[in-house]
């Protein structure tokens, strides 16, 4: 009879953060595959489990999968663990899940902490449906186009950043969705946790050094119901389109629509407006 493969969330931070449940699969199954053995050890020492692991990572998932899944066959129960959170939402994992699925083999998943869930959960959103992208591209160029195709997004959306594109990512924000407000939160759980919701423009005044991965919850919108943003004159509105093609690299398709969801305007309107500007030569 085959065995079950356990998909484990992990405390994202405070060890105090897991289950019962985790914590008795961990010590009961044959093997941990573990996104980082070493992370994962600490976790297994403070709570005196001896359980064998052996790595499972972005660059041996495909590798090590088939020994996994033969493992999975021959009766072996596996529980899989990233660094922290859960596997498989922006971790590794995703690969031995859906070969587990294919081979028949019985997937359970053992629920846990969340850094996308514990940010939204704190940020005050009144809006219950919210969009998880993850993390966006590491690159400039890749990264503006990605966050330009959520311009027209009305939930809430939620994602992480590294501590190093922190800063590069917030000032895309602000010129592609506008200054919208930010729960922007980091080192959650951890004894410096920080969850701080205010507009982006507020957030690039900080000067504290980036630490720790970071979790954005971006509102849907910080204009107040019912009111607009009066659109600019066309020299204004040609000068800010000029800025997100020429300076922040976006094509003018994705530069419209960021220019009509920010006045909340039909982009044909916008387009006008351009025009208007280029006929006059202002």
């Amino acid at each position: 009879m085959p065995g079950i493969l356990y998909v484990v969330a992990t405390p994202i931070g405070n060890l105090e953060d897991v289950t019962l449940r985790a914590l008795r699969i961990l010590r009961e199954v044959s093997l941990i595959a573990a996104e980082d053995t070493r992370r994962t050890l600490g976790l297994l020492q403070h709570y005196s489990i001896s359980t064998r692991t052996t790595s499972l990572h972005e660059h041996n998932e495909h590798a090590k999968t088939p020994a996994l899944i033969a493992r999975l066959k021959s009766g072996d129960s596996i529980a899989l663990v990233s660094d922290a959170g859960t596997p498989g939402v922006s971790d590794p994992g995703g690969e031995l899940v859906a070969s587990a699925h294919a081979e028949g083999i019985r997937v359970e998943p053992i629920p846990g902490a969340s850094a996308a869930l514990a940010a939204l959960s704190a940020s005050g959103v009144s809006d219950p449906e919210f969009l998880f992208v993850g993390f966006p591209p590491h690159r400039s160029n890749a990264r503006k186009k990605w966050l330009a195709r959520l311009t027209s997004e009305q939930r809430t959306i939620v994602l992480y950043e590294a501590p190093h594109r922190i800063r590069d990512t917030l000032e895309d924000l602000l010129a592609i969705l506008g200054d919208r407000t930010v729960a922007l939160g980091r080192e959650l759980t951890k004894a410096h946790e920080q969850l701080v919701v205010q507009p982006i423009s507020s957030h690039l005044k900080d000067t504290k050094p980036p630490r720790g991965e970071y979790t954005l919850v971006i509102f849907p919108t910080n204009k107040p119901a019912g009111r607009k943003i009066d659109a600019p004159e066309p020299p204004e509105m040609a000068s800010e389109f000029g800025q997100l093609t020429l300076s922040e690299g976006l094509s003018r398709r994705a530069a419209l629509r960021a220019l009509a969801e920010k006045y909340d305007l039909p982009t044909r309107e916008v387009f006008s407006l351009l025009e208007r500007a280029r006929v006059s030569g202002e």
